[in-house]
């Protein structure tokens, strides 16, 4: 399990620069974040974190530990892109505001973090892509790459 210190870090690196590249296209491009991007924020810190303390911690079971949660956020932060694309591939389904947008901005993160946790845009909203791609695609690309990861850093482990 020599490899996974390095792994873990570079997850956790690249869902920072993923943060970052979000908050750029929030506060340069203009584009607003709808609650299920707010929710992929969530799950990408919340990976970051989990995979920085899974690369600060000794090898074994507690690495192991951080590295399964791990792969736990980034399927769930892919489910939540996929459910993100099928929005928007229906975009009859979206009613303008949306409930789940009410309560995420009454999260504590939200009222602290606005900048970075505010839902203010519609999910149904169409972008222009990115290198082909709308962000929840990226977004889903990401997620799995970093599931697909963590899933052979444990089957390596388990051998």
């Amino acid at each position: 399990m020599k490899t996974s210190k390095p792994l873990l870090l570079v997850i956790a690196a690249i869902s920072v620069a993923l943060l970052g590249y979000a908050l750029y296209l929030q506060h340069v491009q203009n584009m607003l974040p709808c609650p299920l991007c707010i929710i992929q924020r969530y799950l990408f810190a919340l990976l970051a974190i989990l995979c920085l303390i899974g690369a600060l911690l000794p090898a074994g079971a507690a690495r192991i530990g951080a590295a399964a949660l791990g792969l736990l956020t980034a399927l769930g932060g892919a489910g939540t892109a996929a459910w993100h694309m099928w929005v928007q591939a229906h975009p009859a389904i979206s009613c303008g505001i949306d409930p789940l947008e009410t309560a995420l901005n009454t999260v504590p993160t939200a009222t602290l973090l606005p900048f970075l946790f505010q839902a203010d845009g519609l999910c149904s909203a169409g972008y222009p892509p990115i290198l082909g791609l709308s962000i929840p695609q990226w977004s889903f690309a990401w997620f799995l790459l970093f599931a697909l990861t963590l899933i052979a850093l444990l089957r390596r482990r388990s051998r």
